[in-house]
């Protein structure tokens, strides 16, 4: 399978707009294996908006849970828990990519974090990160525990006003390569997604393993 897992060092960090930019770069299926909230958008009906695809290219997601709080609450109050074995890519001839819930060590279950979900996928992770203050401590922390658990990593994309100084010690106290950053924009737009320009090459990045 060739794809991304992508996921943030926190909430609100762009993992939804990312994805649909690497939805709209390869040419790829979306999947949100787990979706908290509902309203007014779900993340897949956002990619499907900003990447003006097929329906059939954004896969179904495995849960869908009403409120907007970890997945793991989320699905205690819905009355349900959050099976990793029911979390299975549906069919897709194309490269997929992958949206987490949150950061890497959200909750899932009782048992298992976000990390789990990714190394069970076995596919090179995109890690999202905010380019403003604080980004430094979020984005080393977080690949430090993509480190530890041996998973293979794409690399990084900055995310929000460019701030050349936190880019760069990303890329030295993280040694990790920058994917590309993307800007504050006033307005998402699919013309403005498309205008981003990759600064690594994605296909090749998009192979497992990579």
């Amino acid at each position: 399978m060739q794809g991304f897992f992508v996921t943030g060092t926190d909430t609100d960090v762009g993992k939804t707009v990312v994805s649909a930019w690497l939805v709209a770069r390869l040419g790829a299926c979306y999947w949100k294996p787990v979706q908290a909230g509902n309203h007014p958008e779900t993340d897949s009906e956002i990619v499907r908006r900003l990447t003006e695809v097929s329906a059939d290219r954004i896969l179904p997601e495995a849960y869908v849970l009403p409120e907007p709080i970890a997945p793991h609450e989320a699905a205690r109050r819905a009355g349900i828990a959050i099976d990793l074995a029911k979390l299975v890519p549906p069919a897709c001839d194309r490269p997929l990519v992958v949206e987490g819930a949150g950061g890497l060590m959200v909750p899932l279950n009782e048992s298992a974090f976000v990390i789990d979900l990714a190394r069970e996928l076995e596919l090179p992770v995109v890690l999202v990160t905010r380019s403003t203050l604080g980004t430094i401590n979020h984005t080393l922390l977080s690949l430090e525990a993509i480190g530890r658990r041996g998973l293979p990593l794409a690399g990084v994309v900055v995310n929000g006003p460019e701030t050349p100084h936190n880019r760069a010690a990303i890329e030295r106290y993280g040694q990790v390569e920058i994917i590309a950053e993307i800007p504050w924009l006033d307005q998402v737009t699919p013309s403005a997604l498309r205008a981003i320009e990759p600064e690594l090459d994605l296909a090749k990045l998009a192979r497992t393993g990579a």
